[in-house]
């Protein structure tokens, strides 16, 4: 830093001890604003394996996207999302358990059906 300027930083407000009296400061949240801490769940493999599932549906062109409410497939970036699995799958074998092995193993089936039936239609 050069002489002159000073570090704004940052603020931290700690509202895990605030009375039940307080009202919670309103906030205007739009669609498009990223979740908080407080709005994720903690991350383990299923949902990472699911993060991706859904990933892989918008670009198949099954869901909407997020952020545009438009259904905009992209087989290439649905490809890769479904490999991306496959290696998953393929680097953790052995090391799942039961239901986590059982999910990958229905995702990536799923997803590779509905990959196939993308590319038809866009052939046809």
């Amino acid at each position: 830093m050069s002489e002159g300027q000073e570090d704004k930083g940052f603020k931290v407000v700690d509202r895990r001890h605030a009375s039940a009296d307080a009202e919670p400061e309103a906030e205007a949240r739009t669609p498009t604003d990223a979740p908080t801490q407080d709005d994720l769940q903690p991350i383990d493999f299923s949902t990472l394996c699911l993060s991706l599932s859904t990933s892989a549906l918008i670009h198949l062109g099954v869901m909407t996207h997020p952020e545009t409410g438009q259904i905009e497939p992209h087989l290439p970036l649905a490809r890769q999302t479904i490999d991306t699995l496959g290696m998953l799958q393929e680097k953790t074998q052995g090391n799942l358990t039961k239901d986590e092995g059982r999910l990958l193993e229905h995702l990536l089936y799923d997803l590779r059906l509905k990959y196939v039936e993308a590319g038809k239609k866009k052939s046809s």
